[in-house]
């Protein structure tokens, strides 16, 4: 009678370990153990500065609606993109014969420019990857004539 006690409750609590492992499997398969499934995208900038949408393609080309509000008119000289501020390559806007580009206040540009890994090579990774890193815009005040640098971070999945 004891024996028979032991193996029913040995029985019970075995289906229940069972049942929750298979319901585990399946929410560990449906990629719900992921981080980066509930990571948010977001594009922090400094004041007067704002990403207004932003992109990540696979080939490690972000595209990114800049929208300037400072107090005067700029030329944007330069834009970087990496994971590493210190393999940032900074690319000049193709906008011949200047390769800079005007912007008033409260205006937006969408600019398309590479991002590096912390390695220093192209970003390129599968749709869904979280890309983690910071954006530094150069540029120039057109009134002033005052060279700056500006430096943000970017988290955005690849698409």
């Amino acid at each position: 009678m004891k024996f028979q006690s032991a193996m029913e409750y040995l029985m019970t609590y075995g289906w229940a370990l069972l049942i929750m492992a298979v319901v585990l499997a399946a929410l560990f398969a449906m990629g719900i153990f992921n981080p980066s499934n509930f990571a948010g995208q977001e594009c922090i900038l400094p004041a007067g500065f704002s990403c207004l949408n932003y992109y990540l393609y696979q080939n490690g080309t972000a595209q990114i609606n800049l929208q300037q509000a400072t107090q005067s008119p700029i030329n944007v000289t330069a834009i970087g993109c990496a994971q590493n501020t210190s393999a940032i390559v900074m690319q000049a806007p193709y906008n011949p014969p200047s390769n800079q580009i005007y912007m008033p206040i409260g205006a937006n540009y969408t600019f398309m420019v590479k991002c590096y890994n912390s390695a220093g090579s192209l970003y390129t990774e599968s749709p869904g990857t979280l890309f983690t890193g910071s954006l530094v815009i150069n540029y120039t005040e057109t009134l002033t004539g005052f060279p700056h640098t500006i430096y943000g971070t970017i988290a955005v999945k690849v698409s």
